[in-house]
């Protein structure tokens, strides 16, 4: 029979009764208090442990250190700004707002504060040739696709190269996108005659191929070589790689053509783009007549703001909210719903082996789309109250009826193309995606401010465009997303804080509306100084733009 030892284990190689649970974690304990207590009376280990008890007495007595166990919670807290919690904050703030609506005074009177010594007029033909225009080398044929202003981008990229190869430009071929699904072409978006007539002096443009050319190639276009130029290249490249290749075959197509011309080029190449963009492509007549129509009736419905608006460009669709991979407040039906738009639009890209989706590392980040209800409570804390006329430019809204209940209540005059024109006069480009970011775009172009909630080429170019149109000044709201974020976590804010915050923000977006074009940054975005040259004369704010 085996024995036990003293403290209760059976002895090496018996059997015994089994321990009861915890009783090994006990015994060692108990050990551990054993050897202490021995030591202490031991003179030379009361002098070792005697600094060890000084120190964890004082730890006990500041309650630094406990005797009670300590558990690891499994759910940390969040980091500031990693959820969406903007509707507890707007709860909260909302009684506020609503008390300022008789005492503000509407900061769209005076949201700008441009400086007269820094205007900057129109001059995108500065560097055009004014000689008769060469012999051509050949035809170049360009596919441009996405979006309306990513094929209004590989537009001007392609007048560019055609006027540096001395090409012949055939109008673009607009390819049907996965996503956009519009099957428009460059007639029905943009005006065919004088987009050649414009740059008859400075490049040779042609609406097809003539018949000989084409006969060549069996009379299909897709039968002519496509040369693969890598994106961003350069006019060296273009000229080593893409010349020779002209010469020979008389024609060259290049497709897809988006962002095949690197942003920095000499200044005669730059030209043509700004040429391109601000004075030779205009809207079709329908969508020119229809937008110019909307422009006004958003004057008349801004009286009691001396006709100005605010354009919020809303990049909340339901494609947009998929591709993000942000999370809100839809729970299980909001991840099932993303989960089917992400596969139906992108099939297998956000399932491939080892990604790793981190919702709130990207809103932390500032890349998940402001919804309307944080765009409306930032509006709102920058000064623009409810008598705000407040235009959206957007696809169709993830969950409409839900998102939009709270910015149509901070801003009862909000519209949008739907409610500013009639369904009879949008029946003509209902299905056409490209045609209604037309009308969109217009509206924006000529409102007091612009507000860019999500990246893009439509911010981009109405960003530039409205440089181009407003002396050098952007008018464009642009938020700090990474400090919206944090600000929208914090529920308990004063309204008087939060209010300081979103005008410091506002001067922030003042001031960077006049920035100059730096090194590899887009002419589309930034058109000064290339498309534009200084003046120093009063504001002037009635320029005479071409859309």
């Amino acid at each position: 029979m085996h024995g036990y030892s003293r403290l209760g284990r059976p002895k090496s190689g018996g059997v015994g009764p089994a321990p009861a649970p915890g009783s090994h974690s006990s015994s060692s304990w108990s050990k551990l208090v054993f050897l202490l207590m021995s030591a202490i009376f031991r003179r030379r280990g009361l002098l070792l442990f005697a600094p060890l008890l000084y120190i964890s007495g004082m730890l006990l007595y500041m309650g630094s250190l406990s005797f009670d166990v300590v558990l690891v919670h499994k759910h940390p807290r969040p980091h500031p700004g990693s959820l969406y919690t903007t509707p507890l904050l707007f709860r909260n703030l909302w009684p506020f707002m609503e008390a300022d609506n008789a005492t503000s005074s509407n900061v769209l009177m005076n949201a700008w504060s441009l400086k007269e010594d820094t205007q900057w007029k129109p001059c995108a033909n500065k560097t055009l040739s004014q000689i008769e225009l060469p012999k051509s080398n050949g035809y170049l044929i360009i596919e441009a696709n996405g979006g309306l202003n990513q094929q209004r981008l590989s537009i001007c990229d392609a007048v560019a190269v055609a006027g540096l190869l001395n090409a012949t430009l055939v109008i673009p071929i607009f390819h049907l996108n996965s996503v956009w699904r519009d099957s428009s072409h460059f007639g029905d978006i943009f005006d065919e005659n004088f987009f050649i007539q414009s740059l008859e002096k400075h490049v040779h443009v042609v609406r097809e191929l003539p018949v000989d050319v084409l006969e060549r190639f069996g009379n299909n276009v897709s039968n002519i070589v496509n040369l693969r130029v890598k994106a961003w290249s350069s006019p060296s490249y273009y000229l080593k790689k893409v010349l020779p290749h002209l010469l020979e075959m008389s024609v060259v197509r290049i497709a897809p053509f988006s962002n095949r011309l690197a942003p920095s080029v000499p200044s005669k190449i730059q030209g043509l783009r700004c040429f391109a963009n601000y004075e030779a492509i205009r809207f079709s007549e329908p969508i020119r007549t229809l937008a110019e129509t909307m422009v006004d009736r958003m004057i008349k419905h801004s009286s009691q703001s001396g006709g100005k608006y605010v354009s919020v460009h809303l990049r909340f669709e339901e494609d947009m909210v998929a591709f993000s991979c942000c999370v809100y407040d839809g729970g299980a039906e909001e991840k099932r719903e993303m989960d089917i738009a992400r596969e139906r639009s992108w099939r297998g890209k956000f399932r491939r082996k080892h990604r790793i989706i981190k919702p709130g590392v990207h809103r932390v980040e500032g890349r998940c789309p402001l919804t309307p209800l944080e765009v409306g409570v930032m509006l709102r804390g920058m000064g623009f109250d409810n008598t705000t006329s407040v235009y959206v430019a957007a696809g169709k809204i993830y969950k409409e009826q839900k998102y939009m209940a709270p910015l149509k209540q901070m801003f009862p005059r909000l519209v949008t193309k739907y409610t500013l024109a009639s369904p009879e006069e949008l029946a003509q480009f209902k299905r056409h995606s490209s045609r209604l970011a037309a009308l969109d775009y217009t509206v924006c172009l000529h409102s007091e401010a612009f507000v860019t909630t999500q990246g893009g080429n439509f911010p981009h170019f109405l960003m530039g465009h409205r440089r181009y149109m407003y002396g050098g000044h952007a008018k464009t709201i642009k938020p700090e997303k990474r400090k919206l974020v944090v600000l929208f976590d914090n529920p308990d804010v004063r309204w008087e804080v939060f209010k300081q915050q979103m005008k410091d923000m506002l001067q922030h977006s003042d001031q960077r509306g006049t920035e100059v074009k730096k090194t590899g940054e887009s002419l589309y975005t930034f058109p000064m100084p290339d498309c534009m040259c200084k003046q120093v004369e009063p504001n002037n704010e009635n320029a005479n733009i071409i859309l």
